[in-house]
């Protein structure tokens, strides 16, 4: 079987490509009103393609953009694999730091320029294509649905009610996702947790309008240096946050669990050359690894505040804002988090200060156990496939909708993922490596005989 599925993509890999290419090419990205239409447009290419494929197909409402629904039956008692991406993207700006437009795929060294070419677009697809080949090969061996969502980069925020109203359509025993990372094709690895996560924005208010520095500076306080200072407190000497409670339920790993972590092939030189920095800075007595991964962090998005435009302006402003991103670990809660910051930020603003605090979307952590039907056979087809034995790691970035498939969907959910950490999603030039997306659609047609093969065991 894996040498028909291997001839199969093999034979209609170009198509696979320009298939995906005209699937970039719609700027999905939701978190634009004025990209609105582009959105629904890329919702009905993904149905229409599933419908090509012979799954039974629908756009599911919701209260923000559609899901697109797609079932293949191939059996009543084989198992249903459950497929889970989304088609929306992040915003490609700023466009002047990108090589090509980002909504213009191109093929450089091996790999695809474009935004979404890795997140999620090349990855949910290879998810599409893996299924056609199987159902081509008449050697589709469980039932499979589709559930492709439009507002995973705005933090899924219709998601929750719409479950909720479709959980009997999405009933399965396995969900599968193509939306993390692998270390590499030479090393491969499956992903046992993601961190959540708390975003909030901050508003400082000083005087009633801006003033003139020369007349005020001094005497009044500057909205934009309190916001500083008060940012930079959020963290001590050693990295760790002082929001009080913040550590209270956060998961310690084991020696044996971080042993297990530093397995992972790393090169901290190979890491700072691919950032161009001297030096990095994380909480004291974690590798970097460990605190990009298993550490909660704590950074600033965005800030401004006063005048940011050519030449000078001497004012002294009225409000300085900032949008703040907390990550969180097993067992921190994203609201329970937000709300902590709102009461720390508070307390510890001046009374020359009012505070005003947001909070946006959040999204509690991960966990998945190696020891699942849907787990081993990712791990058999990938051993398959690459040739080696999985490494489980843990990743810094989040999914936020996991927790709500495990709460309200009640299904193990396995993590197969093929884009590198050096891909640069969400920012310019995002890539996805030709061999990882065709190694990736062989892999995940493995996954599906594998899991049958398991699951009558």
């Amino acid at each position: 079987m894996h040498t028909r599925i291997k001839e199969y993509i093999e034979s209609h890999g170009e198509r696979f490509l320009s298939e995906l290419f005209d699937l970039i090419r719609i700027p999905s990205v939701s978190a634009q009103p004025a990209r609105r239409d582009d959105v629904l447009k890329a919702a009905e290419y993904v149905r229409a393609r599933l419908e090509e494929i012979g799954a039974e197909t629908e756009l599911l409402p919701t209260d923000g953009f559609p899901l697109v629904y797609g079932k293949i039956e191939v059996s009543a008692t084989a198992p249903t694999v459950v497929v889970y991406g989304h088609y929306d993207v992040q915003p490609a700006e700023p466009f002047e730091l990108w090589q090509t437009p980002p909504f213009e795929p191109v093929l450089r060294d091996g790999k695809i320029y474009a935004r979404g070419a890795n997140d999620d677009k090349g990855q949910m697809y290879m998810q599409i294509k893996a299924v056609e080949t199987l159902v081509r090969l008449g050697a589709l061996p469980c039932n499979v649905k589709f559930l492709i969502e439009g507002e995973e980069e705005i933090g899924s925020a219709s998601l929750d009610a719409a479950i909720k109203k479709y959980a009997d359509r999405y009933a399965g025993d396995v969900m599968l996702i193509s939306d993390t990372s692998i270390i590499h094709l030479n090393t491969p690895s499956l992903t046992v947790s993601l961190r959540g996560l708390a975003y909030v924005e901050v508003e400082l208010t000083g005087p009633c309008r801006d003033l003139h520095s020369g007349h005020y500076g001094g005497a009044v306080e500057n909205p934009c240096n309190v916001l500083c200072s008060m940012i930079h407190s959020l963290r001590d000497e050693n990295y760790r946050i002082t929001i009080p409670g913040f550590y209270d339920d956060v998961y310690e790993l084991t020696a044996e669990e971080r042993a297990k972590l530093a397995e992972r092939p790393f090169d901290r030189t190979e890491y700072l050359r691919n950032l161009d920095m001297a030096d990095t800075r994380g909480e004291s007595g974690y590798s970097i690894l460990e605190q990009a991964s298993i550490r909660p962090s704590l950074d600033v998005n965005g800030i401004w505040g006063g005048y940011t435009g050519e030449g000078s302006k001497t004012v002294l402003p009225s409000k300085a804002s900032a949008k703040i991103s907390m990550r969180l670990v097993p067992h921190q809660r994203h609201d329970d988090i937000a709300e902590k910051f709102k009461k720390h930020f508070e307390a510890i603003a001046p009374p020359s200060m009012k505070v005003k605090t947001t909070t946006h979307h959040g999204g509690n952590p991960f966990m998945t156990p190696t020891d699942s039907t849907g787990y081993r056979a990712a791990a058999a087809a990938l051993k398959e496939c690459l040739g080696k034995e999985p490494i489980p790691t843990r990743e810094g970035g989040s999914i936020p909708i996991l927790a709500l498939f495990n709460e309200v969907l009640n299904m193990p959910i396995v993590l197969m993922g093929f884009g590198y950490d050096t891909d640069g999603i969400h920012g310019p030039n995002e890539h996805y490596g030709l061999d990882n997306f065709f190694r990736g659609i062989e892999s995940i047609a493995m996954f599906y005989h594998k899991y049958a093969e398991l699951s009558k065991a």
